[in-house]
C-alpha cells in the first residue's frame, strides 16, 4: 500500500502525493505516457529512490511491514522482485549465469534446482541458449530472461516496469502473456507499469492513471479502465 507519496531525484520532484494498493493475488497496471511517474515509483517501491514524504506497506501474513527507508536488498528479501525497464541484464555472463544470480534472496536458495527448472520449462529457448551470452540475445529473449531472473527469487510480489520497451510488437503480446501465465502458475501479485494500454488490459484486474506524478484515474475493474473518458482522450483518440 502506497500512500501520499512523494519523490524525485534532487531538486526535481516526480511524484506529487500520489496513493495507490495492490491486493494479494491481482495484477495492478500503472498506466501513464513517458514522463508522469511510472518508473520513479517502481523505483521507490524497490528501494532505488528514496521517497521525501509518505509511506509504503507491505502486509505479509497478516503483520505491516514499513517498507519505506528500506534498502533493496532488504525488500526483495520480503519477497519482491522486480523486472526492470531496460531489463538490466550481465550481458558479458551467460543465460544460466544471469537466472542464478536472481536467487539472491535467503528464501530462494534452497529452491535454485527447482526455480531453474521451473524457468527452463516456462521459457524453452532459455534452456535452448543456457551457455549462450546474454548480451548476444535479441530483445525478446532478453525479455524472457529478465522475467526468469526474478522468479528465481522466489518472489511473492513482482514488479514488471515498461515491458514492451524496445520489443516488436508481437514480442510485447509474448512478453504480456507470459507476465500472465507467470501471475497464475507462481500464485503471484503483480504490479506492472505499461504504456501500451491494450496489450497490458489483456492481463489486468485494475489499475491507475498517472499523470504528472499523480493519480488521475483509479478503476477497481478492468471494464473500468476500458470505458474510462480519460483512457479514451489518451490512447484512443477519444
Amino acid at each position: 500500500m502506497v500512500r501520499d507519496l512523494h519523490a524525485g531525484y534532487g531538486t526535481v520532484q516526480v511524484l506529487h502525493g500520489l496513493s495507490i494498493e495492490a491486493r494479494e493475488g491481482e495484477t495492478v497496471v500503472l498506466l501513464g505516457t513517458n514522463g508522469n511517474g511510472k518508473s520513479t515509483l517502481m523505483k521507490c517501491l524497490i528501494g532505488d529512490v528514496r521517497p521525501t514524504q509518505g509511506s509504503i506497506t507491505l502486509e505479509l501474513d497478516g503483520q505491516a511491514i514499513d517498507l519505506t527507508h528500506l534498502g533493496t536488498d532488504q525488500i526483495v528479501e520480503y519477497g519482491i522482485s522486480i523486472v526492470p525497464e531496460g531489463r538490466r541484464l550481465f550481458p558479458q555472463l551467460t543465460v544460466e549465469e544471469n537466472l542464478l544470480l536472481g536467487a539472491y534472496r535467503k528464501a530462494a536458495r534452497s529452491k535454485i534446482a527447482a526455480n531453474l527448472e521451473f524457468c527452463y520449462g516456462a521459457f524453452p529457448i532459455l534452456k535452448e541458449r543456457r551457455r549462450q551470452l546474454s548480451g548476444s540475445m535479441s530483445g525478446g529473449q532478453q525479455q524472457m530472461l529478465a522475467l526468469g531472473r526474478a522468479i528465481m527469487s522466489s518472489p511473492r510480489i513482482l514488479l514488471v516496469d515498461e515491458p514492451s520497451v524496445g520489443l516488436a510488437p508481437i514480442m510485447v503480446s509474448q512478453a504480456i502473456a507470459k507476465i500472465g501465465e507467470l501471475k497464475e502458475q507462481f500464485g503471484l501479485t503483480v504490479v506492472m507499469a505499461e504504456q501500451n494500454f491494450q496489450e497490458a488490459m489483456r492481463i489486468a484486474d485494475r489499475g491507475y492513471v498517472l499523470v504528472h506524478g499523480e493519480v488521475a484515474f483509479s478503476a477497481e475493474t478492468a471494464a473500468e479502465l476500458r470505458d474510462s473518458e480519460l483512457i479514451s482522450q489518451l490512447y484512443l483518440g477519444g
